[in-house]
């Protein structure tokens, strides 16, 4: 496998901000995505959790992008938002099927394939690896704003202002 690309991550171009843990049954920070989150195999979210978060902290937002499609603008897999501040989990399928791990409230906006959902890599054949970057952003508001309609690009404005800490988990995948 050859080293993957390095084009700029989301929150690169954001303000820094405190930092805390995330951790995953799913996912080694570094390690290879399994293929239970890859779209042709399992196209199932990982189970994330959370700790050392900022104090003010009134929810959080998980993010999972892919700066390196091959897009010019990175592809956005899942976006959730307004998951409240006593939460520290979504266990593993939390964003796909059903949705029974995401706790009420949360909202999930569009992905870049067009659904509602946690949608898994599928790099093009070729494209060498590309990074999937796990983002959990602890907000300074209940309700960061947008609305189940919103784009990604939006949800992530308003994370640039509303952002106090970010944890994040990085895994590759490349389809040979």
């Amino acid at each position: 496998m050859s080293e993957p690309k390095r084009r700029p991550l989301p929150h690169d171009f954001h303000p820094p901000v405190a930092e805390f843990s995330v951790s995953s049954e799913d996912l080694t920070d570094g390690g290879v995505l399994p293929d239970a989150h890859v779209f042709a195999a399992g196209n199932t979210s990982p189970q994330l959790s959370w700790s050392g978060f900022p104090a003010g902290t009134r929810s959080f937002a998980v993010t999972c992008y892919d700066p390196d499609a091959p897009t010019g603008s990175g592809f956005w897999h899942w976006t959730v938002f307004d998951i409240p501040a006593d939460v520290t989990e979504l266990t593993g399928g939390a964003g796909t099927g059903p949705f029974k791990g995401l706790p009420a409230g949360a909202v999930q906006v569009r992905n870049d394939y067009g659904t509602r959902d946690f949608g898994g890599a599928a790099p093009p054949p070729g494209d060498g690896p590309h990074r999937y970057v796990f983002t959990v952003y602890a907000v300074d508001q209940e309700k960061l704003g947008p609305d189940e309609n919103a784009t990604p690009a939006v949800v992530g404005f308003n994370l640039r202002f509303h952002t106090l800490g970010r944890a994040q988990l990085i895994a590759t995948y490349e389809n040979v």
